[in-house]
């Protein structure tokens, strides 16, 4: 299975079993998000566009749209909407200009209302508009402001007088008259010259006759981020927040999960794992005040990160697990004696695995060929930030039982010393693993594995386990 595959698994595990916290969490993001929008008033935003005749290149247009929210439109623009409080720096916050394809500059206008974004992107581009057409006449000459086709009809006018004034004049009878009749042609040069200077200072003049393309359009719809935005980018944001930092507790979990670490603590050597059905007790306690019953409310009281239990074999080869460890134990001790079961307070899997030692040490049928039977057990819990263990009586030793992934390093290392403390020796460590129990078989199918166990259960009655 691939690192992504089991970090998907893990991720919709921790869903499912906390689902509950998840939930609240994304509520009260979502809340978080209602009261952000609430300190920002709804903002509406329309665009006006402006059409560029002529042929522009890019950096041009990039120009006229840094033209169209200069200081120079929009207080004018200022001036002329006249909304009180609202000032030309205020205005230039709300407006912006981007230059789109075929030579179109789009103006927006931001505001509280439909009505007066509407009115605000239409005066800007008017002004915008007007603006540029003064810096175009600015730069040509006083004829040519009046317009090209008046200056063409101009020109035409005065080459037919000239025509006149050269035919009327004497056909060079006289000094005078020759010079007169240079000058008319000379003259008629010259308005030739400036008709083709004129022809070709039409795209130029061209460029200043912008033209806005109808009124904008009224929103009907707020700007972003709107109400229902904010909400729901609340909640997702709170969900995933929760979801990293539950990976990332888990991630820096410092909780022993193998039995080799966890013998390691205590100093003392693994004795064997057992199974325990993973199903939850049908009455779960009701103590422990306010605060257990909101961990208990949101699902805190479950680990999530330990994986799915596995589907285990039947009652029958969990029983062969718990003999086999009571054999071990049996054969480390040099004879009868009486153990404690020192089991952690708060771990349900090794408070189960340890009765069911305890009920599998009481009904040993018959002593091993040493003459040896198995030892008496007694569970205890013990606190785990304050380990307390009795002291050295009729129990001489201690048998601990845990289950894996739930306890760190120095925690057990607290149990090992508490039991030091009260002058009793770990003599074995047990580790319990909740597994899945499979459905019971009918009485005429016996499991494939009830052979091996009662021949077990015959040889033990013989004198041997």
């Amino acid at each position: 299975m691939s690192d992504d595959t089991i970090r998907l698994v893990t991720i919709g595990r921790m869903i499912r079993r906390r689902w509950r916290l998840l939930t609240i969490l994304a509520v009260l993001g979502a809340l978080v998000g209602y009261g952000t929008s609430l300190l920002f008033p709804p903002r509406y935003t329309t665009s006006a566009s402006v059409l560029l005749p002529g042929a522009w290149e890019e950096r041009e247009l990039l120009t006229q749209a840094e033209i169209a929210t200069s200081s120079v439109v929009v207080d004018r623009a200022a001036g002329t909407l006249g909304w009180t409080g609202v000032s030309g720096s205020e205005l230039r916050d709300r407006v912006s200009a981007k230059a789109a394809d075929g030579n179109i500059i789009k103006i927006s206008g931001t505001a509280e209302t439909p009505e007066r974004a509407q009115r605000l992107s239409d005066q800007v581009a008017q002004q915008f508009v007007t603006f540029a057409a003064r810096l175009a006449g600015d730069d040509t000459d006083s004829e040519a402001s009046a317009g090209p086709e008046d200056l063409r009809k101009l020109v035409v006018r005065t080459s037919r007088r000239i025509t006149e004034l050269a035919d009327a004049a004497d056909p060079g009878r006289t000094v005078e008259s020759v010079q007169g009749r240079t000058e008319l042609e000379k003259l008629r040069i010259a308005l030739q010259e400036a008709m083709k200077k004129l022809a070709e200072a039409d795209p130029v003049t061209n460029k200043s006759n912008m033209v806005v393309m109808g009124p904008a359009a009224r929103p009907a719809g707020e700007a972003p981020p709107t109400r229902t935005q904010l909400i729901v980018a609340g909640a997702v944001l709170f969900f995933l927040l929760a979801v990293i930092g539950h990976l990332t507790a888990a991630r820096m979990s410092r909780r022993l999960r193998t039995e080799p670490e966890i013998a390691a603590a205590l100093g003392s050597v693994l004795l064997g794992t057992v199974d325990v059905p993973g199903e939850r007790p049908a009455h779960r306690p009701e103590g422990g005040g306010p605060r257990a019953r909101i961990r208990r409310l949101l699902g805190l009281d479950v680990r999530w990160d330990l994986p799915t239990p596995q589907a285990s074999g039947d009652e029958a080869g969990r029983q062969i697990r718990y003999r086999r460890v009571c054999a071990r134990l049996r054969d480390r001790l040099p004879g009868p004696r009486r153990l404690l079961v020192v089991v952690p307070e708060g771990d349900e899997i090794a408070r189960r695995a340890a009765d069911q030692l305890v009920a599998t040490s009481d009904g040993d049928p018959a002593p091993s060929a040493s003459g040896r039977g198995y030892p008496v057990l007694r569970v205890v819990g013990v606190s785990v930030s304050q380990p307390l263990v009795p002291d050295r009586g009729t129990e001489s030793g201690v048998l601990v039982v845990l289950s894996a992934g739930s306890w760190t390093a120095a925690e057990l290392t607290g149990i090992a010393e508490a039991c030091a403390d009260g002058n009793q020796e770990v003599v074995g460590v047990v580790v319990a693993g909740a597994v899945r129990a499979r459905p019971k078989r009918s009485a005429g199918h016996p499991p494939d594995d009830a052979t091996p166990a009662l021949a077990a259960r015959g040889h033990a009655t013989g004198g041997a386990v």
